[in-house]
């Protein structure tokens, strides 16, 4: 059984189309990337899944259950946990505070300890009672995956991590969510930064003008090269009505 399934998913904003009849797996355990440029509906097409978005059509199974029409907090409740690209933590509390609170959303299974999460990632014990809004940015985004990840999740969707972060901070991360597939977390992770994608994601799926254009192996992506020609090839005079298109100067490992 997929740990998630999603066939034919549409999501507009009014007559604009973002997300256009896309489907794709990912089973237990494994970890899928959504490669696509700005404005391909990588985020409209996560948002969705985790039920922040309405969808036009489609259908979105969790572990074999249909959440195509479930809330967010009641998706969230189900074991599939979101992380948005811009974290929204609440500032005024502190890393503790955000960490306990999230547990909230484990309803009917047990939260992880706090324990294993400073273990994933130290600097937040020694933060532990700094408010969100004083970390920096890249620890910042430590605790929004923390804060995902203390709910136990069996899938998790990360939304563009390595975004505004230095490289040292990005590799940390890739460390991180490694040791968080390996412990038999389903992942779906949202990226340009190549090296991310790389290192983590066995499969992409990459979007174009909020449309499917490609799917395979990371490795056979980046043999063939398809990452070249979804950002710069045939698709680039059809940019998305979601915004913003891309240019040949903004390279696949740009944010």
């Amino acid at each position: 059984m997929s740990a998630l399934r999603v066939t034919e998913l549409t999501v507009a904003y009014g007559p604009v189309v973002a997300v256009r009849d896309l489907s794709f797996s990912v089973e237990s355990a494994e970890a899928l990337v959504l490669l696509g440029p700005n404005g391909a509906g990588k985020t409209s097409a996560v948002e969705a899944i985790a039920g922040l978005l309405p969808k036009r059509r489609g259908r979105v199974e969790f572990l074999g259950r249909d959440i195509s029409r479930m809330s967010a907090s009641a998706i969230a409740r189900s074991g599939l946990a979101l992380v948005p690209q811009w974290r929204e933590l609440f500032p005024a509390f502190t890393v503790e505070e955000t960490l306990l609170a999230a547990t909230t959303a484990a309803v009917g299974r047990a939260p992880l300890p706090p324990a294993s999460i400073y273990e994933l990632f130290p600097v937040l014990q020694q933060r532990r009672a700094q408010t969100a809004g004083s970390l920096s940015g890249g620890e910042q985004q430590m605790l929004a995956i923390a804060r995902a990840l203390i709910t136990n999740p069996k899938l998790l969707l990360l939304d563009e991590p390595s975004a505004g972060l230095a490289s040292g901070i990005a590799r940390v991360l890739i460390a991180a969510i490694a040791r968080i597939r390996q412990s038999g977390v389903a992942i779906v992770l949202v990226e340009q930064n190549m090296e991310l994608a790389r290192a983590l994601g066995e499969r992409c799926c990459m979007l174009a003008a909020g449309r499917l254009a490609w799917t395979g192996s990371m490795q056979e992506a980046m043999e063939r090269n398809e990452a070249e020609r979804v950002y710069f090839g045939e698709h680039q005079q059809n940019p998305s009505p979601e915004g913003g298109g891309w240019s040949r100067g903004a390279r696949p490992g740009g944010g």
